[in-house]
């Protein structure tokens, strides 16, 4: 998969199917988006294209207290990777892109610069200046630029409907089981380990358990990992010689 950060010297893509969103978690939702657009572009010969954010938007405009990310960007590029998503464009979302009109930004940067032809959404899916852009918005230009743009439903496991959110609370209250049947994969942490098993995290909002032994595995081999009392994860035992260096732990 090719890692593109930001709209500047992108190259020429082949019929690109482009999906657009935080996709914090990857989850089971958005594995269903995410095999739309890769079987929209194998139709055409063409190439799949993820659009997402870094930060997380809510965390650029502040309007959710202390959130913490189910995927930081490296587990994210690492998730879009192992599910066959051909190239991926890293938005760096500020204040001032935060303020680009909804249509502006499919003119100017969906089609302007990635050259979409297939656009595959949410169906709660919001986007532009305050939300203002919905799939409403989308069905009214895809005649005047040229693209096609489809509304994926709304998706449950259990029940219960799939969302970042809920994959979140279950992660808080320890339910690592469930939030890996939402998500559809088990639960990432990448990080350093050193000699004692500390483990540190490059991303600082990233969600982790509650307190408690948990287990892991590491590179495929069955661990135990302890979330401590302050909060920060150790790695206490796992198969063979511990680790050292940058590893990631599946829950």
């Amino acid at each position: 998969m090719r890692v593109f950060h930001g709209f500047e010297n992108l190259p020429s893509f082949r019929s690109p199917a482009a999906t657009v969103g935080s996709y914090d978690g990857v989850h089971s939702g958005h594995r269903v988006l995410l095999d739309r657009i890769r079987r929209e572009a194998a139709a055409v010969g063409g190439e799949s294209i993820v659009l997402t954010f870094d930060p997380h938007p809510r965390v650029t405009l502040g309007t959710q207290e202390r959130l913490r990310l189910l995927t930081s960007l490296e587990e994210k590029i690492y998730l879009l990777d192992r599910f066959g998503i051909d190239n991926l464009i890293v938005i760096p979302f500020d204040r001032a892109f935060s303020r680009i009109p909804s249509e502006s930004f499919v003119k100017d940067y969906l089609i302007g610069k990635v050259g979409v032809k297939n656009l595959v959404v949410g169906f709660n899916h919001r986007f532009g200046h305050d939300k203002e852009g919905d799939y409403r918005l989308l069905n009214g230009l895809h005649d005047e630029f040229g693209f096609r743009v489809t509304e994926i439903e709304k998706q449950d496991v259990d029940a219960e409907k799939v969302s970042s959110t809920v994959i979140r609370r279950l992660i808080e209250r320890g339910e690592m089981n469930k939030a890996a049947r939402m998500l559809s994969h088990p639960y990432l942490l990448a990080g350093d380990v050193d000699c004692a098993g500390h483990i540190a995290s490059g991303e600082a909002l990233k969600l982790l358990p509650p307190p408690g032994e948990y287990p892991v595995r590491i590179e495929g081999r069955p661990g135990v990992l302890r979330i401590t009392a302050k909060g920060t994860p150790e790695l206490l035992r796992t198969a063979g010689k511990m680790p050292s260096g940058h590893i990631l732990i599946e829950f």
